[in-house]
């Protein structure tokens, strides 16, 4: 049977305020956390991290990001009804399943954030851009809406988007030949799709029809994956197509750094600096909307780069593990051997067209957490 309309059974400020928050970005479409309406104006947050089956998430960082994210778009839809949300995380809870108490407190000075307008048309646009450089308005704004923790490194101009592009190309390299990231990528594509509410429609990915027929051929199994990219040269022309021409191909390529990175040994602090992180990062982007410039994230680079200098297995290949060490000496001499380590986003920027196919998001019914640990579907 459906699950119950959230519309007739969630409080009025709580509901109005989900509806906008679950548009938040998330790798690949996961969409990880359910939300535990507590009464009008308060809700428990349930994240979760894909370790468990996510090569890209191995360390939970990637969906730490999103939630942060999250609830920063929770922050900024808060203010359009009047209410300020109050978030405070859950010290208790595991670290693979964060948990937070938000509270929307009435705010008689509160107004529409300038962001909100901009949540629900946010998306990935991973087809070339305009090379047109950004302007110093542009830069400054974008800059401005990170906050005074992160520094916004920019590579812009031919020689250093040719180096972003090389560093592109070697990371796709890597996840177009491990079996680990084919499981994920054979799940998380819709073929023939436009849109999908909960993963990645093959129209968004910016290959051409033809390249999307040969690689839906090709990932009907590992073993004919495998075949193609070992002995027919199989990786060259989506790397091409989705890697180096893109990043060639765009205002600037910008990485996030920041300035007061925690020690890894100060776990609280850490896994704080992650949601901090994720909620400057949707502000970046939200801000790019506004500005009418596009914005695609590039994070293989920097996760590999940290596999191989926190000792990961990411892989049982071998060759792939050698190939994400050299990727992490290129990374670390493009921004400083200690300055990569302060890394937590990398991403190309430029004016163009809004994406026409994109990742949707599930209905808010299918994402409320009961009190028993169920979810709608």
């Amino acid at each position: 049977m459906p699950g119950p309309d959230p519309k007739n059974t969630l409080p009025g400020p709580i509901r109005d305020v989900l509806e906008i928050a679950r548009w938040a970005p998330s790798g690949d479409n996961t969409q990880p956390w359910r939300f535990e309406p507590i009464d009008e104006r308060r809700v428990r947050v349930h994240g979760f991290d894909t370790r468990s089956h996510c090569v890209y998430d191995l360390d939970g960082r990637p969906s730490r990001l999103s939630i942060g994210a999250m609830l920063e778009t929770l922050r900024i839809a808060a203010a359009s009804f009047g209410t300020r949300a109050v978030v405070r995380r859950e010290r208790s809870a595991p670290e693979e399943k964060p948990v937070f108490d938000v509270e929307l407190s009435p705010d008689p000075h509160a107004r529409p954030h300038p962001l909100a307008d901009f949540v629900q048309t946010r998306s990935v646009q991973r087809k070339p851009l305009s090379v047109r450089p950004l302007s110093a308005h542009e830069k400054q704004a974008l800059e401005s809406a990170v906050g005074p923790r992160y520094e916004v490194r920019w590579f812009e101009g031919w020689p250093a988007r040719r180096e972003m592009a090389a560093l592109m190309f070697r990371s796709a390299r890597i996840r177009l030949t491990i079996e680990e990231a084919y499981r994920v990528h054979a799940s998380i594509i819709e073929w023939n799709a436009r849109h999908s509410v909960d993963r990645v429609p093959d129209a968004a990915l910016g290959a051409d029809p033809m390249s999307l027929r040969a690689m839906r051929w090709a990932m009907g199994s590992w073993e004919r994956t495998r075949f193609v990219s070992r002995y027919l040269g199989g990786t060259i022309p989506p790397r091409i197509q989705l890697d180096l021409l893109p990043a060639l191909l765009c205002a600037a390529h910008l990485v996030l750094l920041d300035r007061s990175a925690p020690a890894a040994s100060d776990r609280q602090a850490a896994l704080d600096a992650d949601f901090d992180a994720g909620a400057a990062v949707q502000r970046f982007w939200l801000t790019a909307e506004k500005l009418n410039l596009r914005h695609q994230p590039e994070i293989t680079p920097l996760v590999f780069s940290r596999y191989a200098a926190t000792g990961v297995r990411f892989t049982t290949d071998e060759h792939a593990l050698a190939a994400a060490r050299s990727l992490r000496a290129s990374f670390g001499a493009l921004l400083g051997a200690d300055t990569w380590t302060k890394a937590v986003w990398i991403g190309r920027i430029g004016a163009g067209e809004r994406a026409r196919a994109r990742s949707l998001r599930l209905p808010l019914d299918r994402l409320i957490h009961d009190a028993a640990g169920g979810t709608g579907h």
